[in-house]
């Protein structure tokens, strides 16, 4: 059903191919780069998303701005390959699954550094701000021999804002308001930004009769960087996010809540040593903190510290580049729970090679891992494109992957006769091919994609087991759609992926994936005025392994309008759920089922300049 749904894709397609050759004569740079945009997270270098080879979304800037989302989910709800699922709005426990993967096989960079919880193992996606975001790459595929564990979906990057100034007010519905703030300041070959954004919400209720569960969330940037000419750079930046989430207990009655902070800061730098031969460093430190509190008493404390030491060589050869790096790094934690082990280092090295010959491109990329708890691990990938002419491309390619297995997998004390971790798992890992083709014209683009993972040693847990232990094997077959136009005053984008996630020892399919999503986009400006709106949906799935609680699929709409009122002040409506959908991603171990928010209205003004 996938291949026939892509192969039918492709089909309209090329039989528009003459409309998009009489296109040609009109392109602009501006146009071709929002169509095919510069990214870098696929191969740590600057290429094209076609010249990637590799299947990659980016949501720029305009679009943050004119779409005004709340949390990440909304954010990344329908982007291709992407499936959210979470206990609730605003700030609630939250889960983005790429290509049917699990949400602690997904890696989170915030400005290139690793952000996660060493102890629960996935990112803290809820208490991400998308108002301090300037942009977000979302790669799809393996890529374990670039960044080292857990990047077997994928990888996110996102970008925090660094150019221009903004002010930000703005509130709404469930007594929700916005307010934030920044400027970037060039002088010179120096740049400093700085910026901060406060977000107040008193939520909705998470179950039937029950409390609103309100969120707050203040973060801050800081950035200063210099640039030495065509020489080199050097730089500093800090990133800090906290607030508190209240949440559902096990009963209406309960207060329950989350202190929460996630923070990342570095120092990075570049020097070209000679015309071809460039050394790029990044040191950095990432935090992820969180209290429980159960009627204002502390039920848990749970503190991850991630430091990284991270050298690269980079060498250009005519079209060719070669990257050769090292990294360091080091978890700890600190817990209200004695566990038996706090620290791990891990020390790796990798290479990766960019090769051009004319219509065709290689790469290639190798990576060793050496981890205290888990031993060593070896990851490749490769990819292979080949251009048929001015405006299409196929691409092939094979990579590994793997995720390692968390502190609370292999070392979270036990509570007889509750039983949970194992120090000799061994960590999950995956093989993945993809083949893929795009058209890259002057005001659109198409590009589909098929793919297959197969994944080894999946971390199960099972109580007449008494421990987690590594024997689940799953295999996700998947295609994925993706269009998109800039015409006149028009922009759309059309995403479709349809995927099989399958435990392969029980045939079922795997807990908490939709097999189906969608997603559309379109706007229009009309003078000063802009209208748009996104029509998002995703199928059914199983909130249990057994495949017997079935979680109904949804389809959301939502609506947007600014006037630009005067010169970079700009006014924005957003409805979001216009149709007061009733829908729910995950259920609650007794049975019910996490609501999430209703129709929401949010008004702001803001003041944005370049």
């Amino acid at each position: 059903m996938t291949f026939r749904f892509l192969a039918a894709g492709a089909a309209v397609s090329f039989s528009l191919l003459p409309l998009a050759a009489l296109s040609q004569s009109t392109d602009s740079p501006t146009r071709v780069a929002m169509l095919d945009p510069v990214v870098v997270t696929p191969t740590l270098a600057s290429r094209t998303a076609d010249a990637s080879l590799s299947s990659v979304t980016v949501v720029d800037e305009k679009t943050l701005r004119e779409q005004q989302p709340t949390d990440m989910a909304d954010l990344l709800r329908g982007q291709l390959g992407v499936d959210t699922t979470g206990n609730g709005s605003f700030g609630k426990n939250a889960s983005v699954f790429i290509r049917g993967t699990s949400s602690d096989a997904t890696l989170l960079l915030v400005d290139g550094v690793r952000l996660r919880s060493a102890t629960a193992g996935s990112p803290a996606w809820q208490y991400l701000p998308p108002q301090m975001m300037q942009r977000v790459e979302i790669v799809r595929g393996p890529r374990g021999s670039l960044y080292g564990a857990d990047a077997v979906g994928g990888v996110v990057q996102i970008f925090t804002r660094d150019e221009g100034t903004w002010l930000n007010m703005g509130g709404g519905s469930f007594d929700s308001w916005n307010l934030g703030a920044g400027s970037s300041i060039r002088h010179g070959g120096t740049t400093a930004t700085v910026g901060a954004n406060y977000f107040d919400t008193d939520g909705t209720e998470l179950r039937e009769n029950s409390d609103d569960r309100g969120y707050d969330n203040a973060s801050g940037l800081l950035k200063l960087s210099h640039q030495f000419g065509d020489k080199g750079s050097v730089g500093v930046f800090g990133f800090r996010t906290e607030g508190n989430t209240e949440y559902e207990g096990s009963t209406p009655e309960d207060q329950r809540e989350i202190d929460y902070m996630l923070q990342v800061a570095g120092v990075k730098g570049d020097l070209w040593l000679s015309d071809s031969l460039q050394v790029k460093a990044l040191i950095s430190e990432a935090k992820d903190e969180s209290e429980d509190f159960d009627d204002g008493l502390s039920n848990g404390i749970f503190d991850t510290r991630t430091r990284t030491a991270n050298l690269q060589t980079v060498l250009v050869a005519g079209d060719h580049q070669f990257i050769v790096g090292g990294e360091y790094q080091s978890d700890e934690i600190t817990s209200s729970n004695d566990y038996d082990e706090t620290r791990r280092d891990n020390k790796a090295v990798f290479g990766q090679a960019l090769l051009n010959f004319g219509a065709l491109d290689l790469q290639g990329s190798l990576r060793h891992d050496d981890n205290d708890a888990f031993g060593s691990k070896v990851t490749g990938a490769a990819a292979v494109g080949y251009k048929l002419d001015t405006h299409h491309r196929l691409r092939a390619s094979y990579g590994t992957a793997f995720k390692a297995p968390t502190f609370n997998d292999l070392y979270f004390p036990d509570s007889p006769p509750f039983y949970y971790s194992n120090p000799n798992l061994k960590p999950e890992s995956s093989e993945t091919g993809e083949l893929g083709v795009r058209g890259q014209y002057s005001v659109w683009y198409w590009d589909a994609a098929l793919y297959r993972t197969n994944i080894d040693d999946l971390i199960s847990y099972d109580a007449s087991r008494g421990s987690s232990f590594n024997v689940a094997k799953a295999t996700v077959e998947g295609g994925e759609l993706a269009m998109g136009l800039e015409w006149q005053q028009w922009r759309a984008q059309l995403a479709f992926s349809a995927l099989k996630p399958e435990d392969e020892e029980t045939g079922n399919i795997i807990a908490r994936r939709a097999q189906r999503m969608g997603r559309v986009d379109v706007d229009r400006q009309i003078g000063q005025f802009s209208l748009g709106g996104t029509a998002s949906f995703q199928g059914h799935r199983y909130n249990d392994a057994a495949n017997t609680q079935r979680l109904s699929g949804f389809g959301l709409l939502d609506l947007r309008a600014g006037w630009e009122f005067a010169e970079h002040w700009t006014g924005r409506v957003v409805v979001e759920n216009v149709l007061d959908k009733e829908y729910a991603t995950a259920q609650n171990f007794s049975g019910w089922n996490y609501l999430n928010a209703g129709r929401s209205v949010m008004v702001s003004v803001s003041y944005d300049t370049p």
